[in-house]
């Protein structure tokens, strides 16, 4: 700036005078150029503006300032964060990476990554604005970035001051997971759990209810620990093949009221539980419905594995949140009428399921907000997130190997 007024004043003392008030320039190019000077001098006043924002936001990111602005959310000390999330209404949002998750993280809390791109697409397909959230990360930087990102949107946030390192000096309990979870909340509040425990075996926690999905004790190698868990309420069979129906699993989780629905071929061979075929429906308690639907192959030469009516996909709706349950199926002509998916499973495996090219046409079908590939072995699955990301799903790869 002081190089330009400079160059203002050099070029009036080339000027020469003629009567009282008339300022003659004596060359054209004097005027162009001062011209010239004069916009360059707006134009660095206002990126000068510009670049005073950005470094502001730069440093509330940081956790150097307290935000691009005024700082529109609360902080919180371990006693008072503590004492906040008793209130089952607050939802504690975990704004750090899935691994850091899975080391250890605060109970009930829901995990969504503040370093992706598409943080805040979850954020407002995920949690309500009328309820306040409780956030944190390691050491309260990128939570308090959240938050303020967060309360741009509307949301009521309070940040936990030092995150969860001062959290765990303060000795206050940590959740580590044997298995990976996921936690989601209902319209109404209600926490749904998914355990990712093998293949096809998933575990959902539900309204202080257990439901285990074709629970199976050993697959591959890895060894499933049924007898560490609480005893299932309710087990769904989707087919009788091995890597879904397994006689001491179930065992090990049955339970006098312990209610089993599957396929007729499983329930034949398991000589117990309520027989659902393709397009049947029950509800089965408050807030908790089933629907099996239809899940087969469609490749001529895989119709062996999995025939057309024989085996079920099951949409559970848990207080209003609808989970689809794809079982081994293709990409099949029925998954159209499958709609208002919040949470699918679907299957990649060829020959037996689908290819990673078929699970994204399906992904395009059903839409579901949220989706994990599941039951796919040794399938390479590192192009379907990319691949659906412009979609708005939100894909997340677990341990169902």
């Amino acid at each position: 700036m002081v190089y330009c007024v400079a160059q203002i004043l050099f070029l009036i003392d080339k000027m020469r005078f003629r009567g009282k008030n008339t300022l003659i320039f004596t060359e054209l190019d004097d005027v162009i150029f001062l011209f010239f000077v004069y916009s360059i001098c707006t134009f660095a006043q206002k990126f000068i503006g510009i670049m005073k924002k950005i470094m502001l936001c730069l440093l509330g990111t940081l956790g150097l300032t307290n935000a691009c602005s005024q700082q529109s959310f609360e902080n919180a000390d371990v006693k008072t964060f503590a004492e906040l999330i008793e209130n089952q209404d607050v939802i504690i949002l975990d704004v750090r990476t899935a691994d850091e998750f899975n080391q250890g993280h605060l109970e009930n809390a829901i995990n969504i990554d503040f370093k992706q791109p598409d943080f805040m697409e979850k954020v407002k397909s995920m949690l309500p604005t009328d309820r306040t959230i409780a956030v944190y990360c390691r050491s309260g930087r990128r939570s308090a970035a959240a938050a303020q990102m967060m309360a741009a949107e509307k949301y009521k946030s309070v940040n936990l001051k030092g995150g969860i390192l001062a959290w765990k000096e303060q000795n206050m309990p940590i959740k580590a997971d044997l298995y990976e979870v996921d936690v989601f909340k209902t319209a109404s509040g209600k926490t749904i759990k998914l355990h990712a425990l093998t293949h096809a075996s998933i575990r959902i926690q539900y309204d202080n209810k257990e439901i285990q999905i074709d629970p199976v004790s050993e697959y591959n190698g890895k060894k499933i620990a049924y007898a560490a868990m609480p005893k299932a309420d309710y087990i769904f069979i989707t087919h009788e093949h091995h890597d879904h129906l397994d006689k001491n699993a179930i065992q090990t989780l049955w339970q006098d009221n312990t209610q089993l629905f599957a396929n007729p071929s499983s329930a034949k061979i398991l000589g117990l539980g309520t027989v659902l075929k393709n397009g049947d429906k029950q509800q089965i308690a408050d807030g908790l419905s089933v629907e099996a639907v239809p899940a087969y192959n469609t490749t001529k030469e895989h119709l062996q594995f999995h025939p057309k009516g024989r085996d079920n996909g099951y949409i559970l709706t848990l207080d209003g949140t609808r989970i689809y349950i794809a079982g081994d199926t293709e990409d099949i002509d029925e998954m159209e009428k499958i709609k208002n998916i919040d949470i699918a499973f679907l299957p990649c495996n060829q020959p037996y399921t689908m290819t990673p090219k078929q699970l994204i046409k399906a992904a395009k079908t059903v839409r579901p907000k949220v989706l994990f590939p599941y039951h796919y072995g040794q399938t390479n699955l590192q192009d379907i997130p990319t691949q659906l990301q412009k979609e708005g799903i939100d894909v997340r790869i677990r341990h169902y190997e």
